[in-house]
């Protein structure tokens, strides 16, 4: 590794190099050969006028030797790099968060490139003090963060604000890998079910009387009402006339309890947050009377195990227990989905999110009051799962 590697590495003449660059380039090779190559890089700087600094000079020693002992964390690694002055950070204080490299859309990559650009200039201006960066000075790294923040913050010449602009991109591409997942979970069921030696049919006796108790349940307030209207959609239109529609619409909302809901720009975060929030305390072992809770359980479900289950159901048939812990163990055995090992801790974390479906199931009729699955919920779980997963007409 010499000066004209770190050229090409950074694409700019060795006067024109960066800290950024050079830190970058360090990091490019293994820790031992950057070591090893360390002294002569600088001297190769200095001859071509660009000497850098010593505080830079000291961190990338100990940047590199905490890497070759196998002591450096990620964290510590990253942060060396955004204390060269013009590398962004990875996440700011207000939480917007910069992709890893090989993730980012062009906008993101476009938003990025342009940062870096403004931070050198802002270097050059003397208005961030890279050395005070790089012995841990932390004022000069408040300021650094603070004027990140503006920039992301600030309508370009074109009017976009990069971190909105980011922001959607990311947001884009979350949806279209949401909606993959969904078709290819979707095309597995269909496998699953075709692949079944009876096919479920309809018990049209118990579909009426469930029928008639939903929609009794669906006119009164608060809980199970309150979540069961929500995951339908039906807080601001009129209940189905048929059984059948009516009965599927809310069994597919407890699958996919986002479909339906109005659809608002921060709706997703909101219970993302929500979910997190659950995760720092213990959730109660009764019956949750929180919409918000329940509703946070339901979105944290992912689609592997929502096929899990529901094919192990099928394939079982009427008669089999399905309580939460039933759940669990079928989803952490499935066949179906990409094994993986679970921990105690895993297998309980799933219980509790089951807990509120199989209590809402129970005010459907797909499990009984022990928790067994019924014929109705034999034939309507993958008609609900069908619908929930398929595209919007």
């Amino acid at each position: 590794m010499d000066l004209d590697f770190v050229s090409a590495h950074a694409g700019r003449p060795a006067a024109a190099l960066t800290r950024r660059d050079v830190a970058r380039a360090l990091l490019g090779v293994p820790s031992g050969v950057a070591l090893v190559a360390l002294p002569d890089l600088r001297r190769e700087l200095m001859a071509a006028g660009n000497p850098l600094s010593p505080p830079f000079w000291e961190s990338a020693r100990a940047t590199l030797g905490s890497i070759e002992s196998g002591v450096a964390t990620v964290g510590d690694v990253q942060r060396w790099v955004e204390s060269t002055g013009s590398e962004p950070i990875l996440m700011t204080p207000s939480y917007f968060v910069w992709a890893e490299e090989s993730e980012r859309g062009p906008v993101a990559e476009e938003m990025f490139d342009l940062l870096v650009a403004h931070l050198e200039e802002r270097m050059r201006a003397g208005e961030i003090d890279p050395d005070a960066l790089a012995t841990g000075d932390h004022r000069a790294r408040r300021a650094y963060e603070e004027l990140q923040e503006r920039w992301l913050g600030t309508p370009l010449p074109d009017g976009r604000v990069p971190g909105f602009v980011v922001s959607d991109e990311q947001d884009e591409e979350l949806y279209a890998a949401v909606d993959e997942e969904e078709a290819l979970a979707l095309s597995e069921l269909h496998r699953i079910m075709g692949e079944l030696d009876k096919q479920p049919e309809l018990p049209v006796a118990d579909l009426v009387r469930a029928g008639t108790r939903l929609r009794e349940l669906l006119g009164r307030p608060g809980y199970p009402a309150n979540v069961l209207r929500a995951c339908a959609g039906f807080e601001d239109r009129p209940l189905p006339e048929a059984d059948a529609e009516l009965w599927l619409a809310v069994a597919a909302g407890i699958a996919g309890p986002l479909s339906d809901l109005p659809e608002e720009a921060d709706l997703l975060e909101e219970f993302v947050d929500l979910y997190r929030e659950l995760n720092d305390r213990e959730l109660n072992d009764g019956e949750p009377d929180d919409e918000d809770t329940v509703l946070a359980n339901l979105f944290a479900i992912q689609y592997a195990d929502w096929l899990a289950v529901v094919a192990a159901l099928a394939r079982l048939g009427p008669g089999v227990l399905a309580s939460p812990e039933r759940i669990a163990r079928m989803i952490s055995e499935s066949e179906d989905i990409d094994a993986y090992d679970e921990s105690p801790d895993d297998l309980d974390a799933t219980e509790v999110l089951f807990g509120p479906v199989v209590r809402l199931w129970g005010h459907l009729g797909i499990v009984d009051a022990d928790g067994v699955l019924t014929p109705l919920g034999w034939w309507g779980l993958p008609q609900a799962l069908e619908r929930a997963w398929s595209p919007a007409d």
